[in-house]
Parts: structure tokens; sequence; C-alpha cells
């Protein structure tokens, strides 16, 4: 499928990115296990990568947001599973490349200045209830700031909006801590960056994080069918997983 490059007649100046990883048992959410296992952390994981990117078409024909959307792939965007995404969302791959989370945003962010987008917004998959509304915040929000950042609840971030390279935003950042909002945002402002933060929202990384999500699934299910936010196919998995935790 050729992909094709950005349009300027056509209001897309802003690709929007999702980082996603091939859900492939004992590479994705290995944090959750135990007590899951690792083929119901990769399951898990998979239908978040698949409500991401349909809450995001959902966003962007509801809102008219004029973004394309764009898979960022690991471990390579050759897998079935990321054929697949491409066919029936009508995304466009690209792979992942760097050695940390930061080489890769930055590398996939260049390649998308490169190819003529003014804006990149890069999400990430661990926020399935990510209100649709954010993406028109984070939209906004790059228009008068340099950079956006989405805060996650563990003092990480879950969005990323850019209007520039700044490879040296990412430079030094721990990783999969609870200091990475805060490092991002003093990189930014020592290279001169304005940053406007979305809405605060939880993203799941531990177990903590699974249980809430699944109270909110149970909560979200007693809400009349047309304002549910969880997918079925993911308010199914969470159930299921809740009446196995309960024996573990």
């Amino acid at each position: 499928m050729k992909q094709p490059a950005a349009q300027s007649s056509d209001n897309a100046h802003t690709a929007l990115v999702i980082f996603a990883k091939a859900p492939i048992p004992g590479e994705v959410k290995t944090r959750l296990c135990p007590p899951l296992t690792l083929d119901e952390a990769a399951t898990l994981h998979g239908s978040f990568v698949l409500d991401m990117l349909e809450r995001s078409k959902l966003a962007a024909a509801k809102l008219q947001l004029p973004f394309h959307r764009y898979l960022a792939c690991a471990p390579s965007s050759e897998l079935v599973f990321f054929k697949i995404m491409e066919e029936r969302q009508g995304v466009r791959l690209l792979d992942q490349i760097g050695e940390d989370l930061g080489q890769r945003m930055h590398h996939i962010a260049a390649q998308l200045f490169a190819k003529g987008y003014t804006q990149v917004i890069i999400v990430g998959t661990d926020v399935p209830t990510l209100p649709l509304a954010v993406y028109q915040e984070a939209l906004t929000l790059l228009g008068r700031s340099d950079v956006v950042l989405g805060p996650a609840l563990d003092g990480g971030y879950y969005l990323i909006g850019l209007k520039q390279p700044a490879e040296k935003l990412f430079a030094n950042v721990p990783w999969s801590t609870d200091q990475v909002l805060t490092v991002t945002q003093q990189n930014a402002k020592a290279l001169g960056l304005s940053v406007g933060l979305t809405t605060a929202w939880r993203d799941v990384d531990t177990i903590e994080d699974l249980q809430s999500l699944i109270t909110e699934g149970q909560e979200d299910d007693k809400k009349p069918k047309q304002d549910r936010v969880f997918s079925m196919r993911t308010a199914g998995t969470l159930q299921l997983l809740a009446t196995r935790l309960k024996t573990r």
C-alpha cells in the first residue's frame, strides 16, 4: 500500500502517531506478570492497541480533526498484526528505531517533519479510555506552545506534541520512572521551549493501575450503551481478568 506524503491542501499538517509494540507474550505488559500470565498480558495489550486506533479514528471523524494517523511499530512493521491494523484501521506504518524510547520518538518525529508535517503528536497505547477531547486539546495547545505533554498519573506522560525536531528534549530522561515528566519539562526549559499540558490521565503499567481500570470498566458497564467508553472487547477482557484474579 503506497503511503501518501503530507498534503498542504487538505489541512492535514499534523501527524498523529500511536506508539505500539506487537502483542507478543513476554514482550508486553510484563509488569503485570504475575498475577497475569504472559498470554493474558499480551491479549490485554493487543486490545489496548485496537482501542487507541479505533478511538483516534473516531476522534478524527467526530471532532473533524485535521491529522493523518500513523502506527509506530515494534519490533517490526512487517509483522502480520501490524499489517492487519494497516488494512483495517487505515493507518500508515512506521518502524520504531533507536536504543531507548526517547530515541525512537525523536526518530519518528524527525522522519515525519521531513515528510512535510508541521506538527507531530505521539500517543502511547496504555490509555484506552483517553477522552476524545484530549486530541483536540493537544492540537489547541500546540497552536500556542512549542511542546505539549499529556501527564500520566505515575509521573510519566502518555502524549507528546512537537512543532519541530528536538532530540535534546529526550536526552537523559530516566524512562519508566516517576521523573519522566519532570525531566522532560526541565529539558524543554533549558532549550527555551514553552510547554502546554493536557488533561492528566491514568495509564496502565502496574497491577494497581489494572485494578483501577477494572473498577472503571464495571462502572462504565452500567451506563447506556451509547455512553460507554470501553470497547466491548476490552470490557470483556477486563471482566474475564477480574474473575481470574479473584482466585490468584
